[in-house]
């Protein structure tokens, strides 16, 4: 569901003037094609009940992939996924924003790596800002991501950008521009999404390669919900502070949220570039301005 101006921010007068010129997408959950567009392999992705829901498919001729119809400027983008069930070993489901620019790419991932059966699906995060990425953390997720849907949020404003499953803050990136530490903000990003095939890297460093037999693999989505700044659209809009993502409620984790991810950051991260010593001999700016 797209919402190009949060309703929590205008009064009755503009709310009837909305409804009426159908300028916002009210109905919840929207329909795939309301919001997005297939990019890559449309015979790959199958429309369920009524475009509610879809299905990606994997098999040996293709993967497949689709985009937001527009790009944003800060929000809160969020869809719930199934993920592949059993032997997803050398596959990735990314759910992810992207500037689409090259050399000055700033993006925002979400790379849920499949694995052998019985084994934790991982859930890689990534940052791109200014065009420089590499800043990799893996979490091994607590729950089977393929017995049921479950939702994956991506908040985006001027104080940080968060990672959430469920309810569960994963994942925590400041702005810390003031420190000289890059900082997407300039740049509006697309909402993309991709199932592939990536067996060089993505279980156990490559050493787990697909297995075809098993195909083909199936991905589901439904409730595609996006709140944020259309680009084209309203100069003043992404620097208004009175749009609710800038509140102060979103511009910090609360006490809740900061217990679920120390807790998730004890018990289930298994790779954190910050500690990386073999790639990172200095540790990056960002980690030590605090994540």
């Amino acid at each position: 569901m797209a919402i190009f101006y949060s309703l929590r921010n205008v009064g009755v007068s503009m709310l009837l003037w909305v409804l009426v010129s159908c300028v916002c997408v009210l109905g919840r959950p929207a329909t795939f094609l309301q919001d997005f567009r297939i990019t890559w392999s449309d015979s790959h992705i199958r429309q369920i009940d009524g475009g509610r829901a879809i299905q990606l498919i994997l098999d040996q001729n293709s993967g497949c992939g689709f985009a937001s119809n527009r790009q944003y400027l800060f929000g809160r983008v969020s869809m719930k996924i199934k993920l592949i069930p059993g032997d997803s070993a050398g596959t990735v489901t990314a759910f992810y924003m992207n500037s689409n620019t090259d050399s000055v790419r700033d993006e925002l991932d979400f790379e849920f790596l499949g694995n052998r059966t019985g084994q934790p699906y991982t859930v890689q995060t990534n940052i791109y800002a200014h065009g420089k990425g590499d800043r990799e953390q893996r979490v091994n997720l607590w729950f089977d991501p393929a017995a049921d849907f479950h939702t994956y949020t991506i908040l985006w404003n001027h104080h940080h950008i968060v990672f959430f499953v469920d309810e569960v803050p994963i994942r925590v990136y400041k702005n810390n521009e003031a420190r000289g530490i890059p900082y997407p903000k300039l740049q509006p990003m697309g909402v993309y999404s991709t199932l592939w095939e990536a067996d060089d890297w993505a279980t156990r460093g490559g050493l787990e390669k697909i297995n075809w037999s098993k195909a083909p693999f199936y991905s589901y989505y439904k409730d595609f919900d996006i709140e944020g700044c259309p680009v084209p659209g309203p100069a003043t809009c992404a620097s208004n502070p009175t749009n609710w993502w800038e509140g102060a409620t979103y511009q910090a984790l609360n006490a809740m949220e900061a217990r679920r991810y120390r807790w998730v950051r004890m018990n289930h991260m298994i790779y954190d570039y910050c500690t990386d010593k073999s790639r990172y001999p200095v540790t990056p700016p960002e980690c030590v301005a605090g994540i």
